[in-house]
């Protein structure tokens, strides 16, 4: 949605104004990447998972955020 907030424009003015925003969008558009890209082993949430996780104990709570 657009709004006009101070002025008045014409109906020519204000559809160039939309031209020019539908340009852009469209642009942006086809210049995105259509393949989503693909996860790095960093952000995989399977790789903390891949672990055993420590036995209860009094020393546990040091060890849960570190996998080893």
């Amino acid at each position: 949605m657009i709004k006009v907030v101070r002025g008045n424009p014409t109906p020519e003015e204000l559809a160039a104004a939309l031209a020019v925003v539908r340009a852009r969008a469209a642009l942006a558009a086809a210049a995105a990447p259509s393949v989503p890209h693909d996860r790095d082993s960093w952000s995989d949430p399977s790789r903390i998972a891949a672990h055993r996780l420590p036995q209860p104990g009094p020393t546990t709570w040091a060890r849960t955020y570190w996998p080893s």
